[in-house]
């Protein structure tokens, strides 16, 4: 199943720094990531949730769980909901083919590197504010071919974006511009970038996780030719 198959990928582009897996459902914990790194991946029509509860609970966290209609059991939404657990963060998975991409760019592509340099990471934290050093480590662990795009600005590192090979399919990541660069074409180069970078090694789709509630976000990729193909939520304790 595509949904299943591209939720996993994302899942190993963004390695928590604990996983175990328990008859299909996947069950992580990474403190200092993003809150969606963590959360559990229930990939299977069995009822695990007092098993992903304990083994988050051992970690000193609360359980959070991904919800994708198709994909998890039918009623595990409302079993979540009666235990307590309140909807969280509408998302969006969007999948384009990679020359519709570079077509729509319409954009001077971006440099790439291999890995995340000193500048690609200072101007991801600046747009982001989260933790780099937290970031750092979770780009250490990604097995798979990944790549680093920035586009620059006088010199300086306006916008970034990584993307990561599998099978095919390049997921992106990690998307973000700084505030005064909004609107100009940067994340388009960071896009044309990744895209060509893609095309260079096969994978000949592409696709993306983002929140709904980001306008800004769903007008860039909606042009330069991405479709919503699910939509998906979580549940977290309240």
């Amino acid at each position: 199943m595509l949904l299943k198959t591209l939720q996993e990928y994302a899942a190993r582009a963004q390695p928590a720094a604990h996983v175990e897996e328990a008859g299909g459902w996947w069950l992580r914990h990474s403190p200092g990531d993003a809150w969606w790194v963590s959360a559990v991946l229930p990939h299977d029509r069995e009822d695990r949730v007092a098993l992903a509860e304990e083994f988050c609970a051992e970690r000193g966290a609360g359980a959070r769980f991904q919800i994708t209609p198709g994909v998890c059991a039918d009623d595990l939404d409302r079993t979540l909901h009666n235990r307590g657990y309140v909807r969280g963060h509408d998302m969006s998975l969007q999948i384009a083919s990679t020359s519709e991409v570079l077509r729509q760019s319409h954009a001077d592509a971006g440099e790439v590197t291999a890995r995340p340099t000193d500048e690609w990471l200072a101007a991801w934290q600046a747009a982001t504010t989260r933790d780099v050093s937290a970031e750092r480590d979770l780009l250490s662990r990604v097995e798979h071919p990944s790549a680093y795009a920035y586009a620059e600005v006088d010199g300086q590192v306006v916008a970034v974006g990584r993307a990561v090979t599998e099978e095919g399919w390049a997921g992106v990541f990690g998307m973000a511009t700084l505030p005064h660069a909004r609107g100009q074409g940067a994340a388009r180069s960071v896009l044309a970038a990744l895209a060509s970078w893609a095309a260079a090694r096969e994978a000949n789709h592409m696709y993306l996780q983002m929140e709904k509630a980001n306008t800004t976000a769903f007008r860039l990729y909606e042009r330069t030719g991405f479709r919503e193909v699910c939509t998906y939520h979580y549940r977290i304790r309240a």
